[in-house]
């Protein structure tokens, strides 16, 4: 009922003691699960292990039961992640060892922890240096704030343009005596690739939470 492995010690033939056996979850791993949740992030668990621990350990972090796939083996999770990718679209799988790294290649983006196996982490697009999983909301919210700036830089660069190249071009300058020398124009198109890298370089000022 707790999820643990049964080891039975026995003497001469008689069973004398029995251990129970379990992984250690790790103590971030609830409030991490918690804070996906928040973000409208599908979370699975993907496990080799037994349906009885598997479904323990999915309750004590807050997992749906039907969203649990217990008794997995390697080449299983890859199978998992691709029949999520058919379902859901887009699917990211959180792994530490060998046997998720065929998972770690199928998914559309593999997260690593930094303290697994060096093939899951080349097997990885993102490695968390940190032995922590709130490096994975993190690398959402980081994600997030560079897409955001992405479609600035865009937006702010293509209205620039849109503007300053008629100008230049001498379009206004029938009607309204409008135009811009040469010289200004080109440092006008300057100002514009230094305004653009100046707001990306501001994304280095960006300080993921842990919510």
């Amino acid at each position: 009922s707790e999820g643990k492995t049964v080891v039975v010690a026995a003497y001469k033939g008689a069973a004398r003691c029995l251990f129970g056996i379990s992984d250690v979850i790790r103590e971030e791993s609830r409030d991490v699960i918690a804070a996906l949740h928040k973000r409208n992030v599908e979370v699975h668990l993907v496990t080799g292990d037994n349906a009885r621990t598997a479904a323990h350990v999915a309750g004590l972090l807050g997992i749906p039961v039907d969203r649990v796939n217990s008794e997995i083996l390697p080449a299983g999770k890859a199978m998992v992640v691709k029949a999520l990718q058919e379902k859901l679209g887009k699917v990211f799988f959180v792994g530490d060892g060998i046997n998720d790294t065929v998972a770690l290649a199928q998914a559309n983006v593999g997260i690593a922890i930094g303290g697994g196996t060096n093939v899951a982490v080349e097997s990885a697009d993102i490695v968390l240096i940190k032995d922590d999983l709130w490096g994975v909301p993190q690398s959402i919210q980081i994600a997030a704030a560079t897409t955001r700036k992405i479609k600035w830089n865009f937006v702010w660069a293509f209205g620039y343009n849109v503007l300053a190249i008629p100008v230049a071009a001498g379009v206004f300058y029938p009607a309204f005596k409008l135009q811009l020398p040469p010289v200004i124009a080109g440092i006008a198109m300057v100002c514009s690739s230094l305004t653009v890298l100046g707001s990306s370089l501001l994304l280095k000022t960006f300080k993921p939470t842990r919510s």
